[in-house]
């Protein structure tokens, strides 16, 4: 398993990195769609609820204050840093993430290098200026006053991320589908590729006929699609870094 993978990244020089929220449960953030995921529990607020009701608001900045508390302090794992060893050796033509914890960028990752597809909450933004701050005051407002902040503009402040029913950015989408149609291979990483447009995303490049590499424990929407070289069911811990450590070797 970690040779054939090994040798397949180290003969690639331009690799799409797609992941999912499988790379950052050993960081001991949660994952979403699993069989323990998040939304088994907890009910997601609609972006057009968020910006039309003040109830609304409320329950969605008491689910990320939760949020904040319970994983602020994660840091990045053996996966994430393993990425950023083949970003530095050459082999990575961008990294496209589903994760809103902005692991990727604290373990290195080139920011040109990296498109946080469904925003990120390191963050926060407003929903009519544009305007981006740091999230710590915002959240110590909101705990002290259990009111969501607004920004000076009166616009409703959020955390960055792309909410339920919320577009993702155009710039952001150009740039991860152009990287799929000159990579030189593809590897998707701890998603269930469920969600699109971002699941689209690697199977662009697949379409093209290179490598696509799927790595997840459990099933995958494209499982079944015949696009996809390599599949592996399993913890992506597990493999990745071993397989990078190893194709470094094999340069």
């Amino acid at each position: 398993m970690i040779q054939p993978l090994a040798r397949l990244l180290a003969d690639h020089r331009q690799i799409l990195v797609f992941t999912g929220a499988g790379i950052s449960t050993a960081s001991g953030i949660p994952d979403y769609r699993g069989p323990q995921g998040v939304w088994k529990t907890r009910q997601p607020v609609y972006y057009q609820d968020f910006m039309s009701s003040a109830e609304a608001r409320r329950e969605y900045w008491q689910q990320k204050a939760e949020d904040a508390t319970a994983f602020g302090d994660a840091e990045p794992n053996a996966v994430h840093e393993a990425i950023v060893a083949l970003e530095r050796a050459g082999r990575v033509a961008l990294v496209v993430t589903q994760n809103v914890d902005g692991l990727h960028r604290a373990a290195g990752t080139s920011p040109d290098r990296l498109v946080e597809v469904h925003g990120t909450n390191a963050l926060i933004e407003c929903q009519s200026c544009g305007d981006r701050t740091e999230p710590g005051p915002h959240f110590a407002r909101f705990g002290a006053t259990g009111e969501p902040p607004d920004c000076a503009c009166g616009g409703h402040l959020k955390p960055a991320t792309i909410s339920f029913g919320q577009s993702l950015r155009s710039a952001d989408l150009f740039k991860a589908f152009e990287a799929a149609e000159t990579c030189d291979m593809v590897i998707a990483l701890g998603s269930t590729l469920s969600v699109t447009p971002a699941a689209d995303i690697p199977l662009r490049a697949a379409a093209r006929r290179v490598p696509y590499v799927v790595i997840n424990r459990g099933d995958t929407a494209h499982d079944g699609l015949g696009v996809i070289t390599m599949r592996l069911d399993a913890d992506v811990g597990d493999v990745i870094p071993a397989a990078v450590a190893l194709a470094l070797e094999l340069e």
